[in-house]
């Protein structure tokens, strides 16, 4: 089974406006979220919660807790404009992600979130080229997380 791309994920008027979003490294989410059409709202959450999806009026507000370090948030953000690109239509009552990403969706389904998210804060490409042009030491993944604004987990999920 081949695994398709984001592209073909997602609507296609959308997937270029994340595409136009990849070429800058680090990605700059907040930005790609408001080309969305999404608004961005960094908010005090409770301690356990890392960020949320809702609808208000045509669109949909992302709120990330403020107390999270900031490349955590950024792939909260991430996270968040995932579930919009890939399943808006289960999330018209609102969406609240945990820490470790657990909602009320299946499994499955934040699984898509979190791929899709790491597909647009550490695009593949640039991910390859950096590889490519780094000598493999042991502190790659810390300059890989530096580079990308992720945290060093973050980097090491995405190069597996």
């Amino acid at each position: 089974m081949t695994k398709l791309s984001f592209e073909e994920r997602i609507d296609p008027s959308e997937a270029e406006v994340v595409k136009s979003f990849l070429t800058s490294i680090p990605v700059q989410v907040g930005q790609l979220a408001r080309a969305l059409g999404l608004e961005v709202v960094v908010a005090p959450l409770p301690l356990n919660i890392s960020g949320s999806i809702e609808p208000r009026g045509s669109s949909f507000v992302i709120k990330v807790n403020r107390y999270e370090p900031k490349a955590r948030q950024r792939f909260t953000i991430a996270h968040e404009i995932a579930h919009f690109l890939l399943h808006r239509d289960r999330i018209s009552g609102g969406l609240v992600d945990s820490v470790l990403y657990r909602s009320k969706l299946a499994s499955r389904l934040e699984t898509e979130a979190n791929k899709l998210a790491a597909d647009i804060i550490m695009p593949k490409e640039a991910i390859t080229d950096h590889i490519s042009t780094s000598a493999m030491h042991d502190d790659q993944i810390d300059r890989l997380a530096e580079r990308f604004n992720v945290s060093r987990q973050a980097a090491e999920i995405r190069l597996s």
